[in-house]
């Protein structure tokens, strides 16, 4: 009896806005997520690609498993990763950022504190804290290890961490804390429970990463598997924040193309003939500025489109992961 290989372990978020946004992220990639029998169901695949088993887990179950290497990969959020993981980078490697789950993980103190607009204030607050009282200014949170990284930077030393359960926001008004670390999206909601930000307390700009496991059991089938998956990625990604710029312009397009390289970081397409025209690929943002310096170079006309994916001989997704897992 022949045995197959070992699938490659794609664990992707069980449920919630999280699990829509990784279904769309892999399905611009060409790479739709496919649940077995319905929502109870926790393993899955991904359509057209062989050798996959998707594993639904939440959001913290998926860092475990991709620390402890039974997931080869996985789709979280940085502030779970850094802290479930205080030693995250010998563990996991962050692939790359996919452009959702954005939120920050901030120290907020009451809008009262008038006199307290950073670290530096708060730390002179504590110390005061401590002298009248005789104990330790409270802070609640459920991000303890990022917290206490933080605040030992910040030479805060004076303080004590109230674990949170509930609604951490609320624990000043409750009575159980003087200060929060905790996370925000708009911060409308620390606002709304009289609480602010301070200057220099945003701890961690997170949002959801594709996340590699360092100590997976990376086959030559998974490794291939995920060139597959992170090839698709990388051209999806490369469609999506670049345009394809064509112009018919008369001259040395070669020294053309070498100008629009060093002035915009455009890149030629199929090579750069003699006649024709020059086709050029320029990140989205530098687009008009692009097509204006073509114009005045003698472009009749300049055209740009928006492409579905932009394969290359390199892979620079693969080529990090490698880098980690030998």
């Amino acid at each position: 009896m022949i045995q197959k290989d070992a699938p490659l372990v794609l664990a992707v978020p069980s449920k919630g806005r999280l699990q829509e946004n990784a279904n769309a992220f892999f399905a611009r990639a060409g790479l739709d997520v496919v649940r077995g029998r319905g929502l109870r169901d926790y393993r899955g695949t991904l359509a057209g690609l062989d050798g996959v088993e998707i594993a639904f887990l939440s959001a913290s179950e998926i860092v475990q498993q991709i620390a402890d290497g039974a997931a080869h990969m996985g789709v979280t959020g940085e502030d779970l990763v850094r802290e479930t993981l205080p030693d995250a980078d010998a563990k996991v490697e962050l692939l790359t950022p996919l452009g959702f789950g954005h939120a920050n993980v901030v120290v907020a103190v009451p809008q009262a504190w008038i006199d307290v607009r950073n670290m530096a204030d708060l730390e002179d607050v504590a110390a005061a804290f401590r002298a009248r009282r005789g104990e330790r200014m409270r802070v609640a949170t459920k991000y303890v290890h990022l917290t206490r990284t933080f605040f030992a930077q910040a030479g805060v030393t004076d303080y004590r961490i109230v674990e949170s359960l509930g609604a951490t926001e609320g624990a000043p008004a409750a009575g159980q804390a003087e200060l929060i670390v905790d996370i925000t999206t708009t911060g409308a909601t620390l606002v709304a429970n009289a609480l602010k930000v301070l200057d220099d307390g945003v701890m961690l700009r997170s949002e959801a990463n594709l996340v590699a496991s360092v100590n997976a059991n990376w086959t030559d089938s998974t490794r291939q598997t995920a060139r597959a998956i992170l090839a698709r990625i990388a051209a999806e990604e490369e469609a999506r924040t670049s345009r394809e710029v064509r112009a018919l312009i008369a001259g040395d397009q070669v020294a053309l193309a070498r100008e629009a390289a060093e002035n915009f970081e455009a890149r030629a397409l199929f090579g750069t003939p003699k006649d024709g025209p020059l086709t050029l690929l320029c990140g989205h943002k530098k687009v008009a500025a692009l097509a204006d310096w073509l114009v005045l170079r003698g472009a009749e006309n300049v055209t740009v489109r928006s492409l579905d994916y932009v394969f290359g001989a390199r892979n620079a997704l693969y080529d990090k992961l490698c880098a980690r897992i030998g």
